[in-house]
C-alpha cells in the first residue's frame, strides 16, 4: 500500500538526484524535467505529489488515466500518455492529453492527428525509439525515425517535440551512458536536419544519472516516488 505522507519526500530526493547530476555533468541547472509516472497508482497519489508541487504526470493505460483524470479535474496538470497505444484507444488519448511520448508509428500519428480536437492546441508528440532492438519492446527501429518525423511535420494537429526511449536494463554505469547516447545522436541529427526539437525523453529510476550526463532534458520516474506498482 502506498505511503501517501511519503511521497513529498521522495519527490525531494529525486529532485535532488536530478540537481546533482545536473552539476556532476555539466548541465544547466534545472534544465531536466521530472516527469512522474503515476500509472497503476490512484489519484490520491497524484493529489500528494501535486501537494508538493509536481505538475507533470506520465501515464500508459488511457481508460485508468481517464478515470483518474476525473477525479483531479481542479489540478492545473500537464498528462503525458507514455506507453503503447492501441488503435482503438487514439481518441481518447487525443483529446485528454497534452503529450503522446510513444508515438511509434505512421497509423498512430496519423489517427492521432485525425482525432486531436482542432480547438486544442496540437498535441506535443514525441517518437518512441527502439534503440536497444528488442523483440519486446515497442518502438520504431532507428532506420524508421527519419520517415515517422517528417510523417508527423506534415500532420496540422501534431507538433514533434523529440525523441523518447526505454533501452534495456543495465547495471553498469557506462553501459547505461551508450545505450542513451544512442537516442542523443538520432537526436542531434534529426535537429541538424532542421527538425525543430526540444525534448530528449530519457532515463528512469536507476538510470537517471546515466541519461541526464547523455544529455537528457526529461526523466521519467515513478518507482522512486510512489513506490513499486500496484498492478
Amino acid at each position: 500500500m502506498i505511503n501517501l505522507n511519503s511521497i513529498a519526500q521522495h519527490l525531494a530526493a529525486v529532485r535532488a538526484r536530478i540537481a546533482q547530476a545536473e552539476q556532476r555533468f555539466g548541465r544547466t541547472p534545472g534544465s531536466v524535467t521530472l516527469l512522474a509516472v503515476s500509472k497503476t497508482h490512484p489519484a490520491a497519489a497524484i493529489r500528494a505529489a501535486h501537494a508538493a508541487r509536481q505538475l507533470r504526470f506520465g501515464e500508459s493505460y488511457a481508460q485508468e488515466a481517464l478515470a483518474k483524470m476525473s477525479l483531479v479535474t481542479d489540478l492545473p496538470l500537464e498528462w503525458h500518455f507514455i506507453g503503447p497505444i492501441q488503435s482503438n484507444k487514439t481518441r481518447d488519448v487525443a483529446i485528454h492529453f497534452g503529450w503522446v511520448q510513444s508515438v511509434e508509428r505512421d497509423k498512430i500519428a496519423r489517427r492521432l492527428n485525425e482525432q486531436r480536437p482542432v480547438t486544442l492546441p496540437p498535441l506535443n508528440v514525441c517518437i518512441q525509439v527502439n534503440i536497444s532492438g528488442e523483440a519486446s519492446k515497442s518502438g520504431a527501429s532507428v532506420v524508421e525515425v527519419a520517415a515517422l518525423a517528417q510523417t508527423i511535420r506534415e500532420l496540422p494537429q501534431l507538433r514533434l517535440r523529440g525523441l523518447m526511449a526505454i533501452p534495456a536494463p543495465q547495471d553498469d554505469f557506462e553501459r547505461q551512458r551508450a545505450g542513451f547516447r544512442v537516442l542523443r545522436e538520432l537526436y542531434e541529427q534529426l535537429r541538424r536536419a532542421g527538425y525543430e526539437l526540444d525534448t530528449l525523453s530519457m532515463g528512469m529510476t536507476n538510470d537517471l544519472e546515466a541519461a541526464i550526463a547523455e544529455g537528457a532534458t526529461l526523466v521519467r520516474v515513478g518507482t522512486a516516488i510512489f513506490g513499486e506498482r500496484t498492478g
